[in-house]
């Protein structure tokens, strides 16, 4: 039985006429984390938002072997398709708890008894979530946020999490942490696309890694090959803390 969780065939998406992803291919494994780089405007937020239906797209995007592409956002998150937007998007006047049980709605629909269990791993990954539970998520801090965001989407246990520019305006001690938490993910077998500004970072956690420029793919393989790239290194790797505003 084949490993591939995700397996996208020749995707284009656009916004009007303007077209932005032109043919995308490419499969993602069980347990694995890939890593999705390239220049501001390339596409990398088109593409998730793409995968998670939020934008319309053509081509074929089959998911644990089910053809999606017709089906809506919430049909994707009911699957297993999680997506940690880069704006966070948290409901800023509600405790930080109370964020983290939106999560877990697919686990509860499908009638999973224990599925408030899960924020105990969730607390154990960000025990600064447990300091603030009670806490309105309006007030935490940057880096707060965007663990807030994260253990949200794990509260639902996705087949796939999905992470948008996760260390997009973080100070660098925070940006550190915040990888550590992705390696410690990595350990525990959840399978990742990540979308990061931060090129080397961003590689040396992943798998596999994609270069996506001007909407296609201009190199693709293990993760590690990239980084030793000559021309990754020249273009992404120089200056890894560049705001990406794709």
């Amino acid at each position: 039985m084949s490993d591939i969780i995700l397996q996208v065939r020749d995707l284009h998406a656009a916004y009007g006429k303007a077209e932005v992803l032109h043919g995308l291919s490419f499969d993602l494994h069980v347990g694995e984390v890939v890593t999705i780089i390239g220049p501001n405007g390339a596409g990398k937020s088109t593409l998730l938002n793409s995968l998670m239906g939020i934008i319309p797209s053509q081509g074929d995007i089959h998911f644990q072997g089910r053809d999606v592409h017709e089906l809506p956002l919430e049909a994707r998150v009911m699957m297993g398709l999680s997506l940690v937007p880069e704006r966070r998007e948290l409901f800023g006047s509600m405790p930080v708890e109370d964020n983290l049980l939106l999560g877990g709605y697919r686990r509860m629909r499908q009638g999973v008894a224990n599925w408030r269990d899960e924020l105990e791993h969730v607390y154990r990954l960000f025990p600064r979530l447990l300091e603030r539970r009670t806490q309105k998520a309006g007030t935490l801090s940057g880096g707060e946020r965007q663990m807030l965001a994260v253990g949200r989407a794990l509260m639902a246990k996705p087949q796939v999490l999905m992470l948008d520019e996760p260390s997009l305006g973080l100070a660098p001690l925070i940006v550190k942490e915040i990888f550590s938490i992705i390696e410690t993910l990595k350990a525990e077998g959840v399978t990742t696309i990540l979308v990061e500004q931060n090129a080397r970072a961003a590689l040396a956690v992943a798998d596999q890694g994609h270069v996506l420029e001007m909407g296609q793919f201009g190199l693709s393989g293990p993760a590690a090959d990239l980084a030793n790239d000559p021309r990754v290194i020249d273009t992404y790797l120089g200056n890894t803390q560049r705001k990406d505003e794709d």
